[in-house]
C-alpha cells in the first residue's frame, strides 16, 4: 500500500532545530512536487514549504523563510524539512504530501496533493 511516513518531530526549546523526514514506500517522490504542511490546534492547515517536481525549485511560507529548508534525496525516496531557530508559533502537527502529477512546479495548496502522511508532532516550548 503506497504511503508516506513522517518522522523527526519532538519537543524543542525556542531557537532550537529539528529535521523532519518524509519517506515514501510503494510510491515514488522523484520528479513529483512534495509539500510540507502543518496544522496547529484550532487552526486551519497551512502550507509551509514545497519542492517542485520539474526542477527542484523551492517555495516557502513567508514566516519560515530563512529558517526552514526543504530538500530531497531521490536515492532514499525521502524529502526533508530542516527547521532552524524554531519559535513557539511553529508548534503543530507537520504533514508531508505528494503532488498528483509529475514535473509540476510546487504550490502550497492542499488540493494539489493526493498522498499524505500521518503527521509528526513538533512542539516548541521552554
Amino acid at each position: 500500500q503506497p504511503q508516506l511516513v513522517e518522522s523527526g518531530g519532538g519537543l524543542v526549546q525556542p531557537g532550537g532545530s529539528l529535521t523532519l523526514s518524509c519517506v515514501a514506500s510503494e510510491l515514488s517522490l522523484r520528479d513529483y512536487a512534495v509539500g510540507w504542511f502543518r496544522q496547529a490546534p484550532g487552526k486551519e492547515r497551512e502550507g509551509v514549504a514545497c519542492i517542485s517536481g520539474s526542477d527542484d525549485n523551492t517555495y516557502y511560507k513567508d514566516s519560515v523563510k530563512g529558517r526552514f529548508t526543504i530538500s530531497r534525496d531521490n536515492a532514499k525516496n525521502t524529502v526533508f524539512l530542516r527547521m532552524n531557530n524554531l519559535k513557539p508559533e511553529d508548534t503543530a502537527v507537520y504533514y508531508c504530501a505528494r503532488d498528483t502529477e509529475l514535473y509540476r512546479l510546487c504550490v502550497l495548496m492542499g488540493p494539489r496533493y493526493n498522498y499524505w502522511g500521518q503527521g509528526t508532532q513538533v512542539t516548541v516550548s521552554s
